[in-house]
């Protein structure tokens, strides 16, 4: 079966977010100043084959845990759906 996994990677909230900064300065240059503590992060989307969700999921964490995320500076979150 083919599963697809949407996952969200964002720096630890406790971490500096130089991107996210420089945003959140930006908001006010383009007129909107109430926007305050912009984080960014990276949103990646895979397709995965597998027998079941149990099993993408298992996929999906350890590509996240291996590759996708530097679990130093970042946390990841996703979700499976059939595709």
């Amino acid at each position: 079966m083919k599963f697809i996994a949407e996952i969200n990677i964002m720096p630890h909230k406790n971490l500096l977010d130089p991107q996210g900064k420089a945003v959140t300065g930006s908001m006010a240059a383009i007129g909107l100043p109430q926007i305050q503590n912009v984080r960014v992060g990276k949103h990646i989307t895979l397709e995965i084959e597998a027998q079941n969700e149990e099993e993408a999921k298992l996929k999906t964490e350890e590509a996240c845990r291996k590759l996708l995320a530097n679990q130093v500076m970042e946390f990841f979150e996703f979700t499976i759906h059939q595709g």
